[in-house]
């Protein structure tokens, strides 16, 4: 079939390449205007393979649709068009004009949450399904009939991001892929959308994503959530506005006891641990955040909030100063707008977006063999020389908060200072039982106490386990890719016990 794409952004770069992938003529490509001096994926890619790319700043003029717009379009001879990510108004005259019609990406179970923010809308309202549909364009908002639809599990502490990345945008590829095949089989069904259960919701934006207090944990959770990373759920609090990011409900076994953060118009204060930022519903529930943005747009630890200034500034070795030019050339190529990146250069104030957090951490990555580096360090240091001292921690293996602080038994054993720590290890760090509780360790050989270990309690074991549930969840080790999760055990010394032994035979 002859196909014209009309959309922007990777998502529509993929679904353009699976087309071609599957045979069909993609005659032209319509996308959005250079921004910054930066040209779209979708765009870039078709100029590539040769294909007639169109950036139209607009489709039509006072209700009317461009007659030179609709000229160049209707040169093309296009069967059908897919929209698999189009922010632009299309006209009428352009989504009937092909014998196919056209066909739209939309991510949500239409007609739930119509719109333009209908992610954000599916984890606002808790919904435990999401998923896609891909539906005739018609002359409504998100009217047109169903063609196909796919839908996913919503985990708890999913976001846009998580969401989107897990299924809506491999799944929707194939999704438009699927509907593509079915209309040039001749097997696409029209599926009148139902009235029951339709909704609309506006754009998300930030003035309108204040936090409101007045509700229960789990609320809060999912509007933190469903603003999270745009455009932000926010608050007012210490005189600023604070932005949170990365909240969570799994709460189990936390101890709200730290620094208190009053909030105007909260049930209770926050309280910043050690953890993160734990606050409350009107249901005297809690919830955490892990991340907060100072209203300058430093990203912090939200543990970190009551903190005065990061650590001191590293020296680089010349082999670092290296490593930071070629990064420096990075972030000049993903920011062409910028005439030279300085250590102040900040990369979402120069115009950077999401995709190109996934391609500075992609591209660092590569350049610095598989380093364990995360989108959400991009946020963390926004500016080249923030960046740079905490890829050097990451390179150097100093970048955690702190040494673990062990509190060591010592005994002499053979002529040799025996330590032993003797305190549970909870959550990364060592700590008493419950109410100091002990048991003797007996040495089996003449029935003395070697020591005093502590002795867990039923609330320690909680605390366990709402730990390991927590960094399996959200820790490092489940982010990084399998990839890098190789590189890293590859690296990794044999133990003893696995070494070959040469005096074997």
């Amino acid at each position: 079939m002859k196909i014209a794409v009309i959309g922007q952004s990777l998502f529509g770069q993929e679904v353009y390449c699976h087309l071609r992938k599957e045979g069909h003529e993609v005659v032209g490509v319509f996308t959005v205007p250079d921004k910054d001096g930066k040209a779209d994926p979708l765009g870039l890619e078709a100029e590539k393979d040769g294909v007639p790319v169109f950036k139209f700043s607009r489709w039509r003029a006072k209700g009317q649709a461009l007659p030179d717009v609709v000229a160049k379009y209707q040169a093309l001879g296009a069967e059908l068009n897919v929209l698999p990510f189009c922010s632009q108004f299309i006209p009428m005259e352009i989504i009937s004009a092909p014998r196919h019609g056209s066909i739209i990406y939309h991510p949500s179970l239409l007609p739930r949450h119509r719109g333009a923010s209908a992610i954000n809308w599916t984890l606002i309202h808790g919904d435990k399904k999401g998923g896609f549909s891909i539906f005739w364009a018609d002359d409504g908002l998100d009217t047109g009939d169903l063609l196909l639809q796919k839908e996913c599990e919503v985990l708890p502490d999913d976001t846009v991001s998580t969401l989107y990345n897990r299924f809506l945008f491999p799944e929707g590829i194939k999704g438009m892929v699927q509907a593509v095949r079915l209309i040039s089989e001749g097997k696409a069904p029209r599926l009148p959308q139902p009235e029951e259960g339709a909704t609309y919701e506006g754009i998300q934006k930030k003035e309108t994503a204040k936090i409101n207090w007045d509700q229960p944990a789990e609320a809060i959770h999912n509007w933190i959530r469903g603003n999270d990373k745009v455009p932000g759920a926010w608050t007012e609090a210490c005189e600023q506005k604070l932005t949170f990011f990365n909240s969570t409900l799994n709460t189990s076994g936390l101890v709200p006891e730290g620094d208190a953060l009053p909030i105007p118009g909260a049930h209770r204060p926050g309280v910043v641990t050690k953890a993160g930022l734990i606050l409350f519903g009107n249901d005297d529930k809690m919830l955490l955040v892990k991340n907060i943005q100072l209203e300058d747009g430093k990203m912090i630890l939200a543990s970190n909030f009551f903190k005065g200034a990061a650590s001191s500034v590293l020296e680089l070795t010349e082999a670092e100063l290296v490593t930071a030019e070629a990064v420096r050339s990075v972030w000049q190529r993903i920011l062409p707008n910028v005439l030279e990146v300085e250590d102040s250069t900040d990369f979402f104030k120069s115009g950077a977006a999401s995709v190109d957090v996934v391609r500075l951490v992609e591209e660092v990555k590569e350049l610095c063999d598989g380093l364990e580096l995360e989108n959400e360090d991009v946020y963390m240091a926004s500016t080249f020389g923030d960046f740079i001292q905490l890829l050097v921690r990451k390179l150097r293996g100093d970048d955690e908060e702190g040494e673990c602080s062990i509190d060591y038994v010592e005994m002499a054993v053979n002529k040799r200072t025996v330590r032993m720590p003797h305190q549970l290890f909870i959550g990364g760090e060592f700590v008493d039982a419950e109410g100091a509780k002990t048991s003797e360790t007996i040495n089996p050989t003449d029935g003395s106490v070697i020591c005093q270990v502590s002795l867990a309690q039923v609330t320690d074991v909680d605390k366990a386990v709402a730990a390991a549930k927590d960094a399996f969840e959200n820790g490092r080790w489940g982010k990084i890719s399998a990839r890098d999760r190789g590189r890293l055990m590859y690296r990794a010394p044999p133990s003893p016990s696995t070494r070959p032994d040469p005096t074997a035979t």
